[in-house]
């Protein structure tokens, strides 16, 4: 025996002889979310690799630069990799309207700490704030998965946040379509005690492998190095010079 429900709705408008009673019926829901949903899928811009590595004396966060909407290339110069202040940065997965929103208020907080106590914010608050923002916004979630890094009194650290605010300090990571892919070399490659020298040629060559498999990324790489020196981006010639891209 089959069940079925049907929602009625009453209109009742300023004339009563207009009275009109609506039957709704669920394939009319399930017609509408799904129209809907490709919508939002065909609409927004996602689909990456991004790398984060902590390292003895430093921090390495790597990224593609392609954002797909559906199977559009939206745009092939897009940064994934976002300073948050001189000592800290982050990466984006996932929507990226939605992560760039992140971004900014990461960057806001950070910045007002640093005026006001004159110090920098620590990249365990840095992080802790961001799970806050994702966990508070999770019944209409940002729909991003983000990595903060950088360095500190503490040395360096790496987080990664998911979209519902999970938090976890990580040695080694990757998100986007592209991660099972950049995981493989990832987890052959990692070893304890690795400089930032040694790290940076790691995280490029994962993200070149997931270029290679993955559709949702290619259009180059961008590396970026956090260490007690500062953030700073590597140049495509310092790029070019560790590996082909």
């Amino acid at each position: 025996m089959i069940f079925t429900w049907n929602l009625v709705i009453y209109q009742y408008p300023s004339n009563p002889k207009l009275f009109k009673r609506v039957i709704f019926k669920p394939k009319h829901l399930k017609l509408g979310v799904s129209y809907l949903s490709d919508y939002i899928e065909q609409h927004t811009y996602h689909g990456t690799t991004t790398v984060g590595i902590s390292c003895t004396d430093g921090v390495v966060l790597c990224a593609d630069m392609r954002a797909s909407a559906g199977y559009f290339i939206a745009n092939n110069n897009t940064m994934k990799i976002q300073k948050i202040d001189n000592h800290a940065g982050m990466t984006i997965a996932g929507g990226v309207a939605d992560a760039q929103n992140v971004t900014d208020m990461l960057r806001y907080h950070s910045n007002i700490h640093r005026i006001d106590k004159q110090e920098y914010l620590p990249i365990k608050s840095i992080a802790r704030l961001a799970s806050l923002i994702f966990f508070q916004n999770r019944y209409y979630p940002f729909i991003a998965d983000i990595l903060v890094g950088g360095y500190d009194k503490q040395g360096p650290s790496l987080y990664n946040i998911d979209m519902f605010g999970s938090l976890d300090k990580k040695t080694f990571v990757t998100t986007g379509s592209g991660s099972p892919v950049a995981y493989g070399l990832l987890e052959s490659e990692y070893r304890d005690g690795l400089s930032v020298e040694e790290g940076k040629i790691i995280a490029l060559r994962a993200v070149k492998a997931a270029i290679t498999r993955n559709i949702g990324t290619g259009d180059g790489i961008n590396v970026a190095i956090i260490d007690k020196q500062g953030y700073r981006l590597l140049t495509k010639e310092q790029k070019k010079a560790i590996i082909t891209l």
